[in-house]
């Protein structure tokens, strides 16, 4: 059986609310694609994921990973949302290397404790997300951060990839207080009036060659986001999707370096 990888993280936001909302939604729902070449754009490979150094916690019958770096709080802090596959274990050692860079991470479960190992029960968990419930989750994580003894956060972030990527747009949206966002080729919002809403800076992470988000409409998001007056630097990447997940067919390290360090300076910036 191989393995999930977490890396992928975040592809399907958007496209992913729009399929939990509605499991029979048009192929725009997975960014203009059939189900069937959306799943394709997600490679595994056997790869292990390091052993978890956080711990489990709850979030009034939510689960979700904690990783806190070393000191006391408080510590700035990131909410990070799993890619379609779910809170495996490659998204915990993503949730400790933010902690090893300073940060309190908490990586949510959206989808109630479920593990996809294979591309049809991760589309099969994804459109089986309830929005409004997922909203709940986020919202809880976010005041977690900031109420919890343990991080006691003034200053909180958020990140996802894939289908994270896309729901980090959406709490960006949903989340006035939030102080920075970073989505890794996730669907895309192209309504300035939605995206007002938005007060966090956004860093926004594309790859050219991403077959469900193009280059299109990464451009259409980037005016629109300019259209609503929302700080944000949109960076793009000669790659396919997915490309920053390193337990994938499409990862690509220089790429993903790069990706890496560009995210790295904009969370610290405005987090630290």
């Amino acid at each position: 059986m191989r393995r999930a990888s977490s890396f992928c993280i975040l592809l399907a936001l958007a496209g992913a609310a729009t399929l939990a909302q509605d499991p029979a939604a048009p192929k725009g729902a997975t960014g203009g694609l059939t189900e069937e070449e959306f799943k394709a754009l997600h490679d595994l490979t056997d790869k292990e994921a390091p052993a978890p150094k956080g711990t489990m916690v709850d979030l009034s019958g939510a689960r979700a990973y904690l990783s806190l770096p070393e000191g006391k709080p408080p510590f700035p802090a990131i909410v990070v949302i799993h890619e379609w596959w779910g809170l495996n274990g490659h998204i915990q050692h993503w949730a400790d290397r933010l902690a090893a860079d300073g940060y309190a991470a908490l990586a949510v479960d959206l989808y109630d404790g479920k593990v996809a190992d294979n591309r049809d029960d991760a589309m099969s968990y994804m459109k089986g997300v309830d929005a409004a419930k997922a909203q709940e989750v986020l919202k809880r994580a976010h005041a977690f951060l900031n109420e919890d003894a343990r991080v006691k956060a003034a200053k909180r972030g958020c990140m996802g990839w894939c289908f994270g990527g896309g729901w980090t747009l959406k709490h960006a949206i949903a989340t006035p207080d939030l102080d920075a966002a970073v989505m890794y080729y996730g669907q895309v919002v192209v309504d300035p009036a939605e995206l007002k809403a938005i007060r966090a800076p956004l860093l926004g992470i594309f790859a050219n060659r991403d077959k469900s988000i193009t280059p299109e409409k990464v451009d259409e998001f980037e005016k629109a986001l300019a259209a609503a007056g929302v700080k944000h630097k949109i960076l793009r990447y000669d790659a396919d999707h997915a490309f920053a997940n390193p337990s994938g067919g499409r990862y690509d390290e220089k790429a993903a370096a790069a990706a890496w360090a560009e995210a790295r300076s904009f969370l610290a910036e405005r987090l630290k």
